[in-house]
């Protein structure tokens, strides 16, 4: 249960490794030790997945598996599995504020392939134990990236042997593990090492006493094992191809919609098997994260079908989706597990319905209180406790940028209902508003207690390239920062 607390959003791929990007390593143990210093009971993440094109942690080639580029080249180097010389002569990039996924790419595997060469023989007892934990999606995947090696890395919907598009029987498939073998091994190895160092990591974070917020995306990637292995839950053609796609509909931020272009479900077949499917994903989620952040909780209400092949999301149309038929049953079998509901923009009713049936707490952006154009209710007075109040969010500008961006009355707005002043400091201010707040939990993204503006922005919804690479700097948290920010959590008590 989500008490009267406090978190920071960091994305993991943002903490300061000296690798490229993020890792399970060093930085995530010393930002755990800041969380701690500041009074923070949560830390909240982005999904873990492997990115697929674009980079997107919402767009990943599995919905279980965790990111090769989270695996710490120091521990490998530790374990014996690299040489210190191997991991720092590669070139991950030039610039510490920015990922740069090109040469990830390009630098990442090779890395792990001799990390595969040198520990497969040596752990495969323990490889073999956790293949057989995650056997409901371990071996679909593994061989799934087998073959998109062998395929050009291209779509699987784009592979030229329909035998095995289409698995068109066990046959094909042991055919292809065998033929794959070395490339099926690497994959398994690389989601070993990966959740080895993940469960490390986690049980250090518990043992300071702090919690860990993920994301599970609505949807998932079309171009994933999720949808290769289990076609059937899905709103695809003969062919694999999808007959709808997700979005959202125009509204004042974008006048075409979003159009994500994930399949979508197919309810009526997952109903059947009693949402079996969706039971094992949020258990893959469960051996990440302590609390789910729900993204477009609304879709589970109602969704908005885009004809495949369409440019925008504009005409697209609302279908009913599954409801607590699907929430209670989520919620009933995970108890252990804390839920919290996306419920962003300007719910209707279903949703609204939805979000009281199932008991959830909904979400309070303070950037969003102020905006002349919304009328939603997101001015901390109006708040009831059972809430999660944020800054913003990854999809939103930081405090400091917002400041630039919006319309002059809306600041104007936040200046006299908070009593914002310069000496404070703008963005301190509106923390202090969500501080201050009944929201069970105060969330706040580390830009925006950095001060940080123009730049600084994780993500740009419906925009590509760009996004999904801001990094922390070294040294940018400070022993006087975590000092400033336990004070404000001890007087708004978030510590208890």
């Amino acid at each position: 249960m989500i008490k009267r607390s406090a978190g920071i959003l960091l994305p993991l791929s943002s903490l300061p490794s000296p690798h490229g990007i993020g890792t399970m390593g060093r930085a995530a143990y010393e930002f755990a030790d800041f969380l701690a210093a500041a009074g923070q009971k949560y830390w909240q993440l982005l999904p873990l997945g492997p990115t697929s094109y674009g980079d997107s942690p919402y767009q990943s080639f599995s919905s279980f598996a965790g990111n090769p580029y989270f695996i710490d080249l120091d521990l490998l180097a530790a374990d014996g599995l690299l040489t210190r010389e191997e991991a720092d002569a590669c070139n991950h990039g030039g610039d510490p504020r920015r990922v740069d996924y090109g040469r990830l790419y390009e630098s990442r595997f090779p890395l792990l392939e001799k990390a595969k060469a040198r520990g497969y023989t040596r752990d495969r007892e323990a490889i073999e134990a956790f293949a057989r934990e995650n056997e409901v999606w371990l071996p679909d995947y593994a061989l799934f990236m087998a073959l998109k090696r062998r395929f050009g890395m291209k779509p699987w919907t784009e592979w030229d042997d329909e035998d095995i598009r289409c698995r068109k029987s066990r046959e094909v498939l042991e055919r292809c593990r065998t033929e794959l073998r070395e490339d099926v091994e690497l994959f398994t190895y690389i989601q070993f090492l990966f959740f080895r160092q993940w469960d490390a990591l986690k049980a250090y974070i518990h043992s300071l006493g702090i919690r860990i917020i993920g994301d599970l995306p609505i949807y998932v990637a079309m171009d994933s094992a999720d949808v290769w292995a289990e076609p059937e839950m899905f709103q695809l053609d003969q062919r694999g191809v999808p007959t709808e796609v997700a979005g959202v509909p125009p509204d004042y931020f974008s006048k075409d919609g979003q159009l994500w272009g994930n399949p979508l479900y197919d309810y009526d077949a997952m109903a059947r098997d009693g949402y079996g499917w969706w039971i094992r994903r949020v258990g893959g989620a469960q051996k990440l994260f302590d609390v789910l952040r729900i993204d477009h909780f609304r879709g589970l209400a109602s969704y908005w079908a885009v004809p495949c092949g369409e440019k925008t999301a504009k005409n697209g149309r609302w279908v009913k989706g599954p409801g607590m038929a699907l929430v209670g049953v989520l919620t009933s079998w995970f108890r252990g597990l804390d839920f919290i509901a996306e419920d962003l923009g300007a719910p209707s009713p279903d949703v609204t319905q939805l979000r009281k049936d199932s008991g959830l707490p909904g979400m309070k952006v303070l950037e969003f209180a102020f905006d002349s154009r919304d009328s939603s209710g997101y001015l901390p007075h109006a708040y009831t406790p059972h809430c999660i109040c944020y800054t913003g969010t990854h999809d939103n500008s930081p405090l400091a940028l917002w400041r630039q961006e919006a319309a002059p009355e809306d600041v104007a707005h936040a200046v006299e209902y908070l009593a914002l002043t310069e000496q404070e400091g703008f963005h301190w201010g509106i923390i202090r508003g969500g501080m201050s707040s009944v929201a069970e939990l105060f969330v706040a993204q580390v830009q925006d207690y950095l001060g940080l503006g123009e730049g600084n922005r994780m993500n740009i919804p419906g925009t590509q390239g760009g996004n999904w690479t801001w990094r922390l700097l070294p040294g940018e948290l400070s022993d006087a920062l975590s000092v400033r920010i336990d004070r404000m959590t001890a007087l708004y008590g978030r510590k208890a």
